[in-house]
């Protein structure tokens, strides 16, 4: 029951999106299939039985649950409904922090990241409809995305210096409460293998940093 409080209080269920954005099961289907729409971050099979007075019942149901951000992202979808657009529109918002977390001094010269932006982009937009980052970032959109993506670049690239000067130290305490800020918390019996769990709370006690909360929308204004 712990796995169902928490897909139930952290996410929509597909009746839920569907309500929220007033359309049908089969224009969210064919959203999916016209590749403009993330799929669901989770699927549970649920098989119920009940022993009463009347004998025993059973029945199943398949339950799917979605990030509750791609509410915002069918209001977009619904309007243009063209996949060439619609990526452009998931590549412009993807580079957009990239260049913002530029500005505020937040760089990286890892290719994924420079040379092969392009290529990566191409291949977080098929992670993004496969619904992954519904499932491991706390709005499933693109601006959460790219910042979960810089942060963890960023962890690494400094994890593996043998010492960290003070400037270093103070990017790593940014980029590790920036992936804190971004990150799902994960379903229970993820956690143990999750990235929060290796770059977050790990680095955190390695480093003996204190954490600090970020708006990752205060950033991007």
């Amino acid at each position: 029951m712990v796995l169902y409080q928490y897909l139930n209080t952290t996410f929509y269920t597909m009746q839920e999106l569907l309500d929220v954005a007033n359309i049908s099961e089969q224009e969210l289907k064919a959203l999916q299939d016209s590749q403009l729409m993330p799929r669901a971050s989770y699927t549970l099979n649920v098989n119920l039985g009940c022993d009463s007075f009347f004998g025993q019942f059973k029945e199943n149901h398949i339950l799917t649950f979605y990030a509750k951000g791609y509410a915002s992202w069918l209001n977009v979808i619904l309007e243009e409904q063209d996949q060439t657009k619609i990526y452009a529109l998931f590549s412009a918002r993807y580079r957009k922090t990239l260049t913002r977390l530029g500005h505020l001094g937040y760089v990286s010269s890892h290719p994924k990241l420079t040379t092969s932006l392009s290529n990566h982009i191409a291949d977080e937009w098929q992670h993004f409809l496969d619904g992954t980052y519904g499932l491991c970032t706390q709005t499933g959109l693109p601006e959460d995305i790219a910042a979960k993506e810089f942060a963890i670049i960023k962890i690494n690239e400094l994890c593996q210096l043998k010492t960290l000067n003070q400037a270093e130290r103070e990017t790593l305490i940014f980029a590790v409460n920036l992936l804190d800020s971004v990150s799902a918390q994960f379903a229970p019996h993820e956690r143990a293998n999750s990235s929060r769990r290796r770059l977050v709370d790990e680095v955190r006690t390695k480093y003996r940093l204190a954490a600090e909360s970020i708006s990752l929308s205060a950033l991007l204004i």
